[in-house]
C-alpha cells in the first residue's frame, strides 16, 4: 500500500483534510508574524577563519544568544553547485509518482511502517497530532560506508554526484562553526570536533511543500527543535516560509539568495550547557507557489555520552543537563 503524498493531495482537494488543520478559522492566522526586535544576522563565514575574525565571531555570538540561528554568506559552496542541487531536487519531485516511489521509505509490510531513509511522508507518532503539509526525501550522507544508495534517486542522473559534493562542503562549514563556537566559549578550538567520531550520522532532508489551499490553517512543518548538533539549511530563493519562535512569538526568517541558514540543535545546546540554545522553528505554507528546501543535519552516534562541556562548569555555573547517551535522549532523524 502506498500512502497518498501531500503533492498528490494538493492537486486533488480544494480544502485540506482535517488531519492537516492546526488552527481554527477563529484563531489567529498562522501566516501572521511579529515584527522583528532585531534582525537575524548575516555572518561572513570566510572571515571566521582569518586573523581578524574577532568582529565576525562577536556577530556570531550575538546571533546565537538572540535567535539560535543565523545566515551565512561566503560559505565556500559555489552558486553553480547550489543551483545544480536545487535544480536536481526540483526535478526529482516533479517526476511521476511511480518514479519517486522507487525511493520509497515504506517497508514491505503493507505500508504500515516506514524507514527514516527514502521518499514519502514522515511517520505519524501521535494520532492526535496534526500532519505537516510536505513530502520529503531523507538520505544518509554520513558515515560514507553507511550510505544506502538504493534510496537515492537515479533521475536526474546528476543527483548523486551533486549531493555528494554538496554534502562534502557542508561538512567543512560544520567544522568552521564548531571551532568558532568553541573559541567563543573559551574552550579548546577542537573541543566539539573531538566529541565526534567516524560513526556520527549526517542526513540530507529534501522538503517539498506544495501549494496549500488554506495556508492560514495548515503548517508546512510543525513547530520543533532539531535533535542533533547542527543544521545547515538551503532554502528556496523564491518562496519564504521558515519562521523561528522567540518569547512565545513567531518571526519570519529572511531568505537571501545563495546564503544558508544555520541553527544549533538540542545536543549542541546540552554540550554548551544552555549558553547557546536550540531554537524552535516551523514552516508556513503558500497558497500559490511550491517551495523546496534542503536541510543537512549533523548529529552524534547513539553511543556518544552527552554532557555539558566541563570547561563551562564551576560553582557559579552548575550543569543544567545530566549525563546520558545520545540514544537515551530520544535522538531521531525524521
Amino acid at each position: 500500500m502506498v500512502r497518498t503524498t501531500v503533492q498528490e493531495l494538493a492537486a486533488a482537494v480544494e480544502e485540506p483534510p482535517r488531519q492537516y488543520v492546526v488552527a481554527h478559522e477563529q484563531d489567529q492566522d498562522l501566516l501572521a508574524a511579529d515584527e522583528m526586535p532585531e534582525p537575524i544576522l548575516l555572518i561572513d563565514l570566510s572571515r571566521l577563519t582569518t586573523a581578524d575574525a574577532a568582529d565576525e565571531a562577536d556577530k556570531l555570538r550575538a546571533a546565537l544568544q538572540t535567535w539560535g540561528l543565523f545566515l551565512v554568506t561566503n560559505h565556500g559552496i559555489e552558486e553553480s553547485l547550489m543551483d545544480a542541487m536545487m535544480s536536481a531536487s526540483r526535478e526529482f519531485f516533479r517526476q511521476p509518482s511511480g518514479e519517486k516511489q522507487k525511493c520509497s521509505n515504506l517497508i514491505d509490510d503493507g505500508g504500515k511502517h516506514s524507514e527514516v531513509e527514502g521518499y514519502g511522508n514522515d511517520k505519524v507518532v501521535n494520532q492526535d497530532e496534526s500532519l505537516s503539509w510536505n513530502d520529503r526525501l531523507h538520505l544518509r550522507v554520513e558515515p560514507e560506508d553507511e550510505r544506502n544508495f538504493t534510496k537515492w534517486p537515479t533521475h536526474p542522473e546528476s543527483f548523486r554526484d551533486v549531493l555528494l559534493e554538496y554534502a562534502s562542503r557542508t561538512k567543512r562549514i560544520r567544522d568552521v562553526v564548531f571551532r568558532t563556537i568553541a573559541k567563543l566559549l573559551d574552550l579548546d578550538e577542537d573541543y566539539f570536533l573531538n566529541q565526534m567520531s567516524n560513526k556520527d550520522p549526517g542526513f540530507a532532508r529534501f522538503n517539498y511543500y506544495p501549494p496549500c489551499p488554506r495556508p492560514d490553517l495548515v503548517l508546512g512543518m510543525r513547530p520543533h527543535s532539531d535533535a542533533g548538533l547542527l543544521t545547515i539549511l538551503f532554502v528556496d530563493r523564491d518562496v519564504g516560509g521558515l519562521q523561528v519562535e522567540r518569547d512565545g512569538k513567531w518571526y519570519n526568517v529572511p531568505a537571501k539568495p545563495y546564503s544558508l541558514v544555520i541553527n544549533l540543535a538540542d545536543c549542541m545546546e546540552i554540550m554548551c550547557n544552555g549558553i547557546f540554545r536550540s531554537p524552535v522553528h516551523r514552516v508556513v505554507t503558500n497558497a500559490e507557489k511550491e517551495r523546496l528546501s534542503l536541510a543537512v543535519f549533523y548529529a552524534v552516534d547513539g553511543e556518544t555520552v552527552l554532557e555539558p562541556a566541563p570547561g563551562l562548569l564551576d560553582d557559579e555555573r552548575p550543569p543544567r543537563y545530566g549525563k546520558f547517551k545520545a540514544k537515551d535522549f530520544g535522538l531521531s532523524f525524521d
